[in-house]
């Protein structure tokens, strides 16, 4: 808004007070509107996360894999593989925050171009998120909502993701294979990560545990939270340090928009929403998925998947469409440098380091990218679902 500093979080904090003292809804209903059960999973995901990071596992994993690669398309190919991988476990905005100095550290030491690098990080990011419940909020969002399983869900997407990283080396390496010859040259030595052996063994047994409790079926908000406090149970890492990595602005965006849609089902928004959403024919995975995409990138996927949530339960088969809402929502991300908060950390990160990515150099990758991914998607769902 012109002359106000207020983000996205601001605005649905600001949405939801209007709700509740216009009488939109009651401060009682607004309360329960609030999905707690996607809180606790997202706030204790964002607390397993905070400890792989602070013991140093996440960068001395990257910089093992960079110099145990000499070839720099064999290098482009393991980043996309190995963000995309990581990003399906562990929430892709972390992984863009941890791996874009790391990227650009190691190519700025071999001498290469970092572009391909860095657009490399951020769609494989996304693509590879898409895979998981625990890949990026808004799966997050849907497999609380859904009651689709982890095993399930990973069983619909995961194939999807996978070619879609395919995809994205094959793309990324067509368009800059100039810029992607062997020179021959040795990797430089680089600042070796720091690592917190005891507190790295700890966190990685017990994300063995979270994910194990995950493919098992328990309840993953309640597998998670066991497995935050478990990590919480510690000498070594000082508390304010994991809640000071804890994204607290992503929670009450969270919490804001639940409370506003909350207000708009009791009025009837999510009936209109369907009626005026028919004729693009949402209830088939191809047209929900190009009304998401669009939206997504109107929007911000996350803004988008809460605003679709009400309807998806009215759509003929809900199961179907959680799948295809989760799949579009996170790969139409690609499209624009604006299509991801993952993207803009990616972007942002690189800008620091005085490497400006242009609107058209990225969606020169983007566009195809995205295009071809969705449509694979949508194919692949078809095939399966129905």
């Amino acid at each position: 808004m012109p002359f106000l500093r207020l983000d996205r979080t601001g605005v649905a904090v600001v949405g939801a007070t209007l709700m509740v003292v216009t009488g939109g809804i009651g401060f009682d209903a607004a309360v329960r509107a609030v999905d707690f059960h996607t809180i606790v999973l997202l706030f204790s995901m964002m607390i397993i996360v905070a400890h792989l990071r602070l013991a140093g596992g996440l960068a001395a994993a990257g910089q093992w894999a960079a110099h145990a690669v000499t070839r720099p398309a064999a290098l482009l190919v393991l980043l996309v593989f190995a963000s995309g991988v990581l990003s399906a476990l562990f929430v892709n905005d972390t992984i863009c925050l941890v791996f874009t100095p790391l990227v650009l550290d190691v190519v700025g030491e071999r001498r290469l171009r970092p572009l391909p690098f860095v657009l490399a990080l951020a769609t494989a990011s996304n693509i590879g998120s898409a895979a998981a419940i625990t890949g990026n909020p808004q799966n997050i969002l849907i497999g609380s909502v859904s009651g689709i399983g982890f095993s399930r869900f990973f069983a619909a997407l995961g194939p999807v993701s996978l070619a879609g990283l395919a995809v994205d080396a094959l793309l990324l390496w067509v368009m800059f294979r100039r810029d992607l010859r062997y020179t021959g040259a040795a990797a430089p030595p680089i600042e070796t990560a720091r690592i917190h052996a005891a507190v790295l063994w700890k966190t990685l047994a017990v994300m063995s545990l979270v994910v194990a409790g995950f493919l098992a079926g328990y309840d993953t908000a309640l597998v998670a939270a066991a497995g935050a406090a478990a990590l919480l149970v510690t000498r070594r890492v000082r508390p304010r340090k994991v809640y000071a990595a804890i994204d607290w602005d992503l929670l009450m965006l969270f919490v804001g928009l639940f409370v506003v849609v909350g207000a708009g089902e009791r009025a009837g928004l999510d009936r209109r929403l369907l009626e005026w959403l028919a004729p693009l024919g949402i209830a088939t995975t191809a047209g929900l998925s190009a009304t998401t995409a669009v939206i997504s990138n109107a929007i911000s996927n996350v803004p988008a998947v809460m605003l679709l949530a009400p309807v998806v339960p009215h759509l003929p088969d809900p199961p179907a469409s959680w799948l295809a809402l989760a799949m579009s929502s996170t790969l139409a991300g690609n499209l624009t440098v604006s299509g991801s908060i993952a993207n803009l950390i990616v972007i942002e990160g690189a800008r620091r380091r005085g490497l400006r990515i242009g609107f058209f150099e990225y969606v020169r990758v983007g566009v195809p990218l995205t295009l071809v991914t969705l449509v694979f998607g949508v194919w692949w769902l078809s095939l399966r679902l129905y």
